[in-house]
C-alpha cells in the first residue's frame, strides 16, 4: 500500500519541524515537502502532488479564502487540514466553507494532531474540540468579550470610578507612565478610543470584569509571598485563549502576582523593561519571530530574568537551543498545569 504524501506549509520553521516530528510515528504517510509562503506552496503542490496539505493559512503571500478556493479547484481530491493558533469561529467557518477538510488548533496535543491527520486522510472532517461549542452556537453573531488580566481589570475598575491617571497610579503603587501604557493596550483590546468609550463598553459588556484570575479553588493552597513583595509574571504567547488559561492557573496559585501579557516580541520587550518580571513564560512560536530569539533578547536586556519556554510541539533540538538562549526550563504545553505552575513560582520566589 502506497504511503500518503503530506506537504507542510507554515512560515515558522520550528512549527514545521515539530509537526514533522509528530507525524514520524505514522507509518502509512511521508512528508514530501515543506514551504513557508504562498508562492512556494503553489509550486510545491504542482511538483509533489500530495494527498494531504497541512497548512497555517496566515503565511506571507497567501490570502486564505481565495487561495483555498483556488487550491480546491485545482486539486479537488486533496485533503486540506488547517493547523492554526486562531480560534475565531467566524474565521473557521469561512475556511470550512472555502473547502478545507479540517481545522486543528496548534495548542492541542500531539496525539490529537496525529488523529486529525488520520481522520482527514480517511475522508472525514476534523475540528478541534474547543471549537465545537463555538460552531454549535446559534447563528446570530456572538459578542466577543476580551479576556483582561487582573491588573487591567483593576485599572478599568478605578477608571469607572472617575479617577484620573495620576490617582490610579497612586492607588496601585505604579508610575503614571505605566498606567498610560496599560490604558493604551486596554483601549486596543476593547477597540475603544477614550475613557468614556471604555466606561460605556463595560456597562454594555459587564462580563469583561468577570475574570479576576485571583479566585483560589478550595483544594488549591495559594503561595504566600512576603508582605512587601509582589511577583511580576509576563506571559508571551500570540494565542490569547492560551494566555487566558495560563493567567488563570497562575492566579490560583499566586493571587498576589501582577500578571502581564504580550502577544509578540515587541510587546514582551517593552513590558520587560517596564515591569522587570521575575518569571516569564514564552511560547516557542510567536507571530513575529520564534520564542527562542525572544528569550535571547529578553535575557540580553534583563540577565536576571527567569524564562520558561513552552511549546505545543516539544523537540529535543529546540530544548537545547532554548536553554542555550537563557531559558531555565523547556515545557510541553500539555504538561503545564496548576501543579507545575505552582512549582515554578515556588522555585523562583522561594
Amino acid at each position: 500500500m502506497d504511503k500518503a504524501r503530506v506537504l507542510l506549509a507554515d512560515d515558522h520553521a520550528v512549527v514545521r519541524a515539530g509537526i514533522r516530528n509528530a507525524l514520524e510515528g505514522l507509518l502509512d504517510l511521508e512528508v514530501v515537502g515543506e514551504v513557508g509562503d504562498g508562492v512556494a506552496l503553489m509550486e510545491a503542490l504542482a511538483e509533489t502532488q500530495p494527498n494531504c496539505l497541512l497548512i497555517d493559512v496566515t503565511m506571507p503571500d497567501f490570502e486564505p479564502i481565495t487561495a483555498v478556493r483556488q487550491i480546491r479547484a485545482l486539486y479537488p481530491h486533496l485533503r486540506i487540514l488547517v493547523v492554526s493558533a486562531y480560534d475565531d469561529d467566524v474565521y473557521v467557518q469561512g475556511l470550512l466553507s472555502a473547502g478545507v477538510n479540517g481545522y486543528h488548533l496548534k495548542d492541542q496535543s500531539l496525539s490529537d494532531l496525529r488523529l486529525a491527520v488520520t481522520r482527514v486522510l480517511a475522508g472525514k472532517r476534523w475540528i478541534s474540540s474547543p471549537l465545537l461549542d463555538k460552531l454549535l452556537q446559534p447563528s446570530h453573531p456572538p459578542t466577543h468579550v476580551p479576556a483582561l488580566s487582573g491588573r487591567q481589570q483593576d485599572i478599568l475598575g478605578l477608571l469607572l470610578k472617575g479617577l484620573d491617571n495620576r490617582a490610579i497610579a497612586l492607588q496601585l503603587g505604579l508610575s503614571v507612565k505605566t498606567i498610560e501604557n496599560h490604558l493604551t493596550r486596554l483601549y486596543r483590546q476593547l477597540n475603544v478610543q477614550s475613557r468614556l468609550e471604555a466606561a460605556n463598553y463595560v456597562r454594555e459588556h459587564p462580563d469583561v470584569m468577570a475574570y479576576r484570575g485571583q479566585a483560589v479553588q478550595p483544594e488549591t493552597r495559594p503561595i504566600e509571598l512576603p508582605r512587601m513583595e509582589q511577583t511580576a509574571v509576563l506571559l508571551v504567547d500570540d494565542n490569547k485563549r492560551y494566555r487566558s488559561q495560563l493567567r488563570r492557573m497562575i492566579g490560583k496559585v499566586c493571587p498576589q502576582a501582577m500578571i502581564y501579557e504580550a502577544g509578540n516580541t515587541a510587546e514582551a520587550l517593552h513590558l520587560a523593561r517596564q515591569v522587570a518580571p521575575q518569571i516569564t513564560f514564552v511560547d516557542v512560536v510567536l507571530a513575529d519571530e520564534d520564542g527562542i530569539a525572544c528569550t535571547r533578547r529578553i535575557k540580553a536586556q534583563a540577565p536576571a530574568a527567569r524564562i520558561i519556554l513552552m511549546s505545543a510541539y516539544p523537540d529535543r533540538e529546540f530544548r537545547q537551543l532554548g536553554l542555550k538562549a537563557g531559558a531555565i526550563a523547556f515545557l510541553d504545553k500539555k504538561d503545564l498545569d496548576t501543579n507545575t505552575v505552582r512549582q515554578i513560582v515556588e522555585d523562583v520566589v522561594g
